[in-house]
């Protein structure tokens, strides 16, 4: 049995890129405590709210509920569950698992080959990561489930992660931004080397996203997290359809296409009272970005409109004064 390729096509909601992350969220979350206790299981009651943080701080803007996963994992075959009253999920209701004394752990057989080879705990654990997050916040989603992976072979995964990504683009984009932040202009160097640049995907590559200019931002170390976070997006034409690119796009007579108007987007959620939070995040709210230079493609609106409805957070933030 592959597990890789088990765990690659764990089945999920999808539908116009739709992001449904519950499941790869239990999957590691389920790894991390097998690697602190290979024996151990997670009683519903007791990773309850563990699972809800993730899926708050991962997942999409929508609410969810991890009961969810914690029943469907089950027909992938990584994951069982049983209950006080014998082998079995009793559905996906709260108060059902609750009532019940669900609990689940990963598949005996899934275990087996984890203590056979420990190297593939790593492996899993690097392809869920490829495959449902940006790299932005792999290491601290590693963090936050308990997770030390070994570094996994990439030539093990190239044949289940079938897509490959294009060296090129982080070159691509920060020449098309002139090797600005698009968000606060931040250009720095030591030498002739750019420091603390990076080359964002607005509709993340695992959902699809493009290896080109079309879909990328030259943000710094800072924005990119925030933006991959869902506390910064992008918006244009007029405030009150700011979220909603394809309405701007037709009010503001295709400026999204052409590169006009773009402006950024902080989400109301956001808080932070010192003065560096005011200056670098939310002093950002209604502000033009910084590039593309002329003569380069900004970012298509379908992949602003993706940002949108699935990692951007909340409603945007009034414009700020200038």
């Amino acid at each position: 049995m592959d597990w890789l390729e088990r765990a690659a096509e764990l089945r999920q909601w999808t539908r116009n890129g739709t992001r449904a992350p519950h499941k790869p969220l239990l999957f590691l979350y389920a790894l991390g405590r097998f690697q602190q206790d290979a024996d151990g299981e997670l009683r519903y009651s007791a990773v309850e709210n563990d699972l809800k943080r993730l899926l708050d701080e991962y997942g999409p803007p929508h609410k969810t509920t991890p009961a969810y996963p914690f029943h469907h994992l089950a027909s992938d075959g990584v994951w069982e569950v049983r209950t006080d009253r014998g082998p079995g999920s009793p559905g996906s209701g709260i108060r059902e698992l609750r009532a019940v004394g669900a609990a689940g752990r990963l598949a005996p057989e899934l275990r087996a080959a984890l203590r056979r080879e420990p190297s593939l705990l790593g492996r899993m654990t690097r392809l869920l990561l490829d495959l449902h997050f940006p790299p932005s916040l792999h290491a601290e989603l590693c963090a936050s489930v308990g997770l030390e992976p070994e570094p996994a072979e990439p030539e093990r995964l190239s044949a289940v992660v079938r897509r490959r990504r294009d060296p090129r683009m982080r070159e691509q984009v920060l020449t098309a931004y002139e090797y600005r932040c698009a968000f606060c202009g931040y250009d720095g160097r030591i030498g002739a080397l750019p420091v603390g640049l990076e080359a964002a995907h607005v509709r993340w590559w695992a959902f699809g996203g493009p290896d080109d200019v079309g879909n990328g931002l030259c943000l710094c170390s800072l924005h990119h997290k925030l933006f991959d976070k869902g506390v910064l997006g992008i918006g244009w034409g007029s405030p009150r359809s700011w979220g909603s690119p394809r309405s701007s796009e037709a009010e503001s007579g295709g400026e999204a296409e052409s590169g006009k108007g773009h402006r950024i987007l902080v989400s109301q959620r956001f808080v932070g009272h010192s003065p560096a939070a005011r200056e670098h995040v939310t002093a950002l709210a209604g502000r033009p970005l910084i590039g593309p230079q002329p003569g380069t493609r900004p970012v298509a609106a379908a992949h602003c409109s993706w940002h949108a409805d699935q990692v951007f957070h909340g409603s945007p933030r009034p414009a700020t004064a200038s």
